[in-house]
This record gives structure tokens, C-alpha cells and sequence, in this order.
């Protein structure tokens, strides 16, 4: 496959924005800014985001930026409180957005001036050579959503709803008519910030009538695993199922984004639709680069198709990452929803996973990227995410070292971009206990530190200075890997899979060892990994005489260096149309043999 469109690859890195500059150890759970500590826009500096861009990165994505309920009072800046009975943590989560146009106060040196603190962390980015991602959460809003700093003309979500109807299909949200609210019955343990007594901590929350809950809950007092600290929007679409909208003509997955944005001229669309676009093209007016959208698929594709082309009108090069998980929805999604790219979580993630943690053979990893070759490019690898464990905590693999061979194939299988998430890089293992959460994924409800990343930071110098040999190693492999990447040709081309060929062809080649091709006019990769810890494998890898032939390699003897860290040197014989390299390969190691 040829992806001649797109002639580099790309490489997001995701930083939880509050965390990445606070250098405080504490790590109380459930505490205070003032006993844990949050990092700052400021904290972002350009030697910090020069050394962000210089492991190997394209596109940085700020999570948690928008204004999101939290727990600290902010009324001096004509913000209000909000309640700990429907927020989680007591730093809120990033996708319970309170206020659109704005940003979360938190993250300011002046809260007054939080913006604009914003807009010159976009500025920063950009001269570095960063482009900047942020969230939209479109299915869902804060339950005490409150925009404070609408431009003119822009009106809060539900000011106008008619709130004597269950559903209308231009109200922001469904509503329990005679139904008051009622906050969930906290369970497992958990208080509202740990049983800390509070002003607003009272197990009651005034909301009449009630509103349907982000996850679709459509019960007044919601359950705990509900997402109750949020509502449902309303995107047109009535309780039976209903679509009060125009469709999609079938042949509009074959139609640019232009098209799609004149079929949606004229039309008659729901208020919410109308809403969010109007919120992400005031963010491209910000200099925003992209969007990453949470839970995309709860949201109608014909949406999208809307949105996007909107949005791809005013600015073409806008990166669309959507979270999206239903696999036989992926087609729609891209295609007409006009995605650029989508996770790849539950086919080539989760089977990765798998072989990672050694209950799996590398025989399935083929199959899944040969099922996905029509929208290869377009689905999003990654190893770690905010919603993910981190690789080093004991409910993933324990050891960081163990996900090398997975980030290489990960990295390198496809033209699809790479994401990686800050401190995944030095073995972030997310070991405290920051209070709503629990360990083994770097909380995004609490302020709290990230210590393995912090020895990075290295009292925001960012140079390392603090990390283990063991961890500056496991970073410079990461950088080794990403720069080359985003450089190479040929991982931008073509891709054909030679396992099963070395399966049956190749003596002592293993189900542990995974190998692939790559190639473009100008370079040609072979790509080995070695996913089992304790073994060393020896074979002679071959390459069959397709490959050969497109290749276009003669009865000869050819130099192949590694390119991961440019030191081994292979050769590969080319005899009847078959290529031979030796190939030795030890416990997690991976070979990038480039052909000189």
C-alpha cells in the first residue's frame, strides 16, 4: 500500500497537562494543590517542549485543557464552586467540561488571564515545530455547566431547552419530567475527597428535572459506575430511537470533506450540533491544530460528517483523532464521518497486549493488520493512553522493558501515527494511590505526582538529570525509535507480512518472533522482534521471491544495518529469488534492518 498522500509519519505525544510541570513528592491521596501540588502552562517551557519535539514527536496532545468542574474555590475570578457529590476526584475529571471557551483555571499562573496564559503555550508549541492537540467531548458536558465566557451571541447549553418534554430535538438534553436529581450512592470505599468534610458535601445536588447521564443512564439517582458527573447531549435523536435529521445519501463515503460540507448547507440540524461546531472553530481560531474526540462513536456519524467538514473547511490540515470501539463502525466513521484516524485498541492494541504479556503467539498480529490494510492509516497505534494501565504497573507487565518489541511493531507496522503517553517513555509505573482511582493508571481525577517522569523534569530543568541509568536508557530507546520513524520512507509505503512464510520455511524461527517488510522507492526495511524474556533465537530469516522481485534484488550479497541503534550490520544473500540473513535475536530485542 502506497500511502504517496502522506509522506511522514506522525507522532503524538499525550501529556496530562496539570501533571507534566509539578515537581511536588507528597502524594497525599485526596490532597490539596497546596499539599500535592499542579504543574502549569508555564511549566511548558521552550527547552521542555524543545525536548518533547526532539524524541521524535510531531503533534502534542494537551489533555485536559478546557475548563472542567474541580474542586477549588475559584469565585474571587467569578467562577463558582462546584459539588464534590458530582465530581470525581478533587482535581475533576478533564471530560466533565464546565465551561467551553474557556480553560481550566488550575493550569493558570494568573486565573484571570488563564486564556491567555493558553494562547502562549500554543504559541510556544508552535515555534518549537510542535502542532497542538486538545479534547472535545461531545457526548456529554459537566452536570453544572456554566460558560462564563461565551462570545457574543453563543448561549449555554440547555438555556433554552423546554424542560416540559422528555426530548425536543433541538433541547441539549433529555430530562426525567416530575423527577428531581439525586447523587449516586458512593460505594467501594470511596467518599466525596475521601470523607474530608466540606461546605458542599451533603449527598444532595439541585437539579429538576432530571438529566439523562453522560453513559446514557437514564435513571434520576444514577449508579456509582455511572457516569454521573455528567449529562447526556442531545444530538436529535428521541428516546425510541428516532433521528430527527437529515441521512446520508450510501454514496457519501466516497465524497471529500467538501462535499460533505455543502450537503449539510441549508439543512435544518439540531441545536447541539450546532453548539459544538461553533466550539471547535473557536478553538482553530486559538491556532489549534486538531482535535482528539472522547467517546465518538455515542454520537451519530451524520454528526461528524457535519463537524468535521466544517471544521476542515476553515483549516484542511486539521488532525481528527476520535475514540471509537466498535470495530464494524469503523468504515463509518472514517468514511463518513470524515475521521482522520481512530484508536486501534480492540484489534491490534488488545492482541498486543496479549502477546506482550506471553499468553499469545505472534501468528495472530498478522491476521489483525491484514483485516484492517483498507484503513491502515487510518487507525492510531498505542501502547499507553490516560484511560489505559501503564506498561510497567503489575496489571499490564511490570517491567517497561517487556513492551519493547510491542512499541517497535507498534510503531513501524503500519502508516498509521504513534501515541505515546508522557512517562511512558521512562517507565512511568502509576503506583500511588491519589484517592478516586487506583493505581496502575496516572490519575486524571486527583493532583498528583508522577515520580519516574518527575526524575525527568529534574526540578523542571528537563534534562533527565535524575533518571537511573536503566531509565535513560529505555528513553534513548524511544527517541532512537520515533526519529527514525518519522524519517523513514519506507514506513510511509509498503507493507507485506513474512511470518507465516518463515513459519514454514525456516528452521527454529518461533511463534515468539514476529518479522515483517517494508518498503518505499528509496528504502527497503526488514523487521524482526523477539517478544519472549528469556529466550535468544538464531535462524535463517528468508525473504520470498515476491519480495525479491519487487525488490528488484539480484544473485548478490547485501549490507543491511540496523537502523534502531545503528550498530549491527547483517548480510543479507540473494540466491534463486530467495533472500537469507542470519538473524540472531535476543530476549526483547528487535532488529530495523535497512538495506544499504
Amino acid at each position: 500500500m502506497n500511502q504517496t498522500a502522506h509522506p511522514n509519519k506522525t507522532v503524538v505525544y499525550q501529556v496530562f497537562t496539570r501533571l507534566f510541570g509539578n515537581t511536588n513528592t507528597h502524594n497525599k491521596p485526596w490532597g490539596t494543590i497546596e499539599e500535592n501540588g499542579v504543574g502549569k502552562f508555564s511549566d511548558f517551557t521552550e527547552k521542555a517542549l524543545r525536548e518533547i519535539k526532539d524524541l521524535g514527536v510531531t503533534h502534542i496532545w494537551y489533555t485536559g485543557i478546557p475548563h472542567h468542574a474541580v474542586i477549588r474555590d475559584y469565585t474571587a475570578y467569578g467562577i463558582s464552586n462546584d459539588d464534590p457529590d458530582i465530581v470525581k476526584g478533587r482535581a475533576g475529571s478533564p471530560y466533565a467540561v464546565k465551561d467551553y471557551y474557556s480553560v481550566d483555571p488550575d493550569l493558570a499562573d494568573d486565573p484571570n488571564k488563564r486564556n491567555q496564559e493558553f494562547r502562549e503555550l500554543v504559541e510556544r508549541s508552535h515555534k518549537t515545530g510542535l502542532k497542538v492537540i486538545i479534547d472535545i467531548v461531545p457526548n456529554h458536558i459537566a452536570r453544572k455547566y456554566e460558560g462564563k465566557n461565551n462570545p457574543d451571541g453563543v448561549v449555554d447549553f440547555g438555556a433554552t431547552d423546554n424542560t416540559t418534554l422528555t426530548y425536543d430535538k433541538d433541547n441539549n438534553f433529555y430530562y426525567n419530567l416530575d423527577e428531581a436529581f439525586s447523587v449516586p450512592d458512593w460505594r467501594d470505599g470511596y467518599l466525596p475527597l475521601g470523607g474530608e468534610s466540606y461546605r458542599m458535601s451533603d449527598s444532595k445536588f439541585t437539579e429538576f428535572p432530571a438529566k439523562w447521564t453522560g453513559n446514557g443512564s437514564r435513571l434520576s439517582k444514577p449508579n456509582f459506575d455511572d457516569w454521573y458527573e455528567t449529562v447526556k447531549i442531545n444530538y436529535g435523536i428521541a428516546p425510541n430511537g428516532r433521528k430527527d435529521f437529515e441521512t446520508l445519501p450510501n454514496d457519501f463515503s466516497q465524497k471529500d470533506f467538501s462535499e460533505h460540507y455543502a450537503f449539510w448547507q441549508g439543512k435544518s440540524v439540531p441545536d447541539s450540533w450546532a453548539k459544538f461546531r461553533d466550539i471547535a472553530l473557536y478553538w482553530l481560531d486559538m491556532g489549534i491544530d486538531g482535535f482528539r474526540y472522547d467517546m465518538a462513536e455515542m454520537v451519530p456519524v451524520e454528526f461528524w460528517s457535519f463537524m468535521n467538514s466544517s471544521i476542515k473547511m476553515k483549516k484542511e490540515d486539521a488532525f481528527l483523532m476520535a475514540e471509537v470501539y466498535n470495530p464494524q463502525r469503523y468504515r463509518d466513521y472514517i468514511f463518513l464521518g470524515k475521521m482522520d484516524y481512530l484508536y486501534d485498541k480492540v484489534e491490534f492494541y488488545d492482541s498486543l497486549k496479549h502477546i506482550m504479556q506471553g499468553h499469545g503467539w505472534t501468528d495472530h498480529i498478522p491476521v489483525v493488520q491484514n483485516g484492517l490494510m483498507d484503513i491502515e492509516h487510518h487507525m492510531l497505534h498505542f501502547l499507553e493512553n490516560h484511560d489505559e494501565h501503564r506498561i510497567a504497573c503489575p496489571e499490564f507487565l511490570g517491567n517497561a522493558e517487556k513492551a519493547k518489541p510491542g512499541m517497535v511493531v507498534s510503531a513501524t507496522i503500519s502508516t498509521s501515527p504513534t501515541m505515546i503517553y508522557f512517562g511512558q517513555e521512562v517507565g512511568e509505573p502509576a503506583a500511588e494511590q491519589p484517592g478516586f482511582g487506583s493505581p496502575g493508571r496516572t490519575s486524571i481525577f486527583d493532583y498528583i505526582g508522577v515520580p519516574h517522569f518527575q526524575r525527568w523534569v529534574n526540578n523542571k530543568k528537563f534534562d533527565g538529570g535524575q533518571l537511573s541509568h536503566k531509565e535513560t536508557e529505555l528513553r534513548n530507546f524511544y527517541k532512537n525509535l520515533l526519529n527514525f520513524t518519522i524519517g523513514s520512507t519506507a514506513l510511509m509505503g509498503h507493507y507485506r507480512d513474512i511470518h507465516y512464510y518463515n513459519r514454514d520455511h525456516t528452521h527454529y524461527y518461533n511463534y515468539r518472533v514476529l518479522s515483517f517488510v517494508r518498503w518505499s522507492e528509496n528504502e527497503r526495511l526488514i523487521i524482526i522482534a523477539n517478544f519472549d524474556e528469556h529466550q535468544t533465537f538464531g535462524f535463517d530469516l528468508k525473504l520470498p521471491a515476491e519480495i525479491i522481485r519487487e525488490w528488484q534484488l539480484t544473485n548478490k550479497e547485501y549490507t543491511m544495518i540496523d537502523e534502531l541503534y545503528n550498530q549491527k550490520k547483517n548480510t543479507l544473500y540473494v540466491e534463486n529469488e530467495i533472500g537469507h540473513v542470519r538473524i540472531d535475536i535476543k530476549p526483547l530485542e528487535s532488529l530495523i534492518l535497512s538495506l544499504k
